[in-house]
């Protein structure tokens, strides 16, 4: 375990008096082109233009079914579920979340560390990488909330101290990802402009934002903006596919009102050359099952 490093200068200044569109500071891509890797140069290059790489088979069938029960395991594991680690709906009372299972579960830390996985983050990184935050996300048919209009890297850089855009993030599917479950949305090419919200972090934000998100929300003119500049890509596909995301990319997803399910596995990979240091623009930082402040790196 290692500590964090001091305050760097904010490259990225958020939750202010006013929104803010600053051009992005750092590459895209940061490991030097034909760096070897489960990533293609065009993958690369593709995912340098416009913040996202998907992988249309990532885990085979069987594998998918052995994340699949383990993440049935945990959500209906009385212990897990009082647990501050889970995150329940705020309407039907139901896990909706549940971080560090990376940590807690011996089957997603082997994910976390399989080469097809952290392969691709090193290669995006250009570095060796820990793991800032992992989770599972369920969202049942008939009323599940989705996920508002956001960049996590305006969370992350505010809350938790991350200084540079250095983190990916890698969302796998356990089932179907259907045009109408609530899918993951993207804004392809969004990842190269960030916007600075307006509005001061409340201590202890997680606690609300992890439900429904407040601070850190952009406003309906600057994502219209957004939304004119880049378009907007719905992700959809089989159980065991993944999506790679740059942590800037503007991105939610909708409530899923259909019969049909959709689980996730969430996994962020951070630099080890970019470790988390004091928040940025909140009074504490997020508990470390939210934003990891142990640096280890991924073997």
């Amino acid at each position: 375990m290692t500590t964090a490093p001091g305050r760097t200068a904010d490259l990225y200044p958020t939750r202010g008096a006013e929104e803010v569109l600053i051009e992005r500071k750092d590459p895209v891509v940061w490991s030097a082109p034909g760096t070897p890797g489960p990533f293609t140069g065009e993958d690369l290059a593709g995912f340098e233009r416009d913040g996202f790489r998907a992988v249309e088979q990532l885990l085979t069938p069987e594998e998918v079914g052995e994340y699949h029960a383990e993440l049935e395991r945990l959500v209906n594991d009385p212990a897990m579920r009082a647990d501050e680690r889970s995150i329940v709906e705020p309407r039907s009372q139901e896990v909706r979340s549940l971080f560090e299972v990376h940590r807690i579960s011996e089957v997603f830390g082997r994910l976390a560390a399989d080469p097809r996985v952290v392969g691709r983050a090193r290669q995006i990184l250009g570095s060796d990488v820990y793991v800032h935050q992992s989770r599972i996300n369920v969202k049942p048919g008939f009323g599940a909330s989705g996920f508002y209009w956001h960049s996590d890297f305006e969370t992350w850089h505010a809350e938790d101290g991350l200084a540079n855009m250095r983190t990916v993030s890698v969302s796998i599917a356990l089932t179907k990802n259907h045009d109408t479950n609530g899918g993951l949305m993207i804004m392809p090419g969004s990842h190269k402009t960030f916007l600075g919200c307006a509005g001061e972090t409340p201590k202890d934000n997680y606690k609300k934002s992890l439900q429904m998100q407040d601070a850190g929300t952009p406003s309906d003119a600057a994502l219209t903006g957004l939304a004119a500049d880049y378009g907007i890509r719905l992700f959809t596909g089989e159980a065991g596919s993944a999506t790679w995301f740059d942590c800037n990319a503007m991105h939610g997803s909708g409530d899923n009102i259909t019969p049909f399910p959709r689980s996730n596995v969430f996994l962020v990979f951070n630099s080890v050359e970019n470790a988390a240091v004091e928040p940025f623009a909140a009074p504490v930082r997020r508990p470390e099952f939210i934003g990891a402040r142990d640096f280890t790196p991924v073997k």
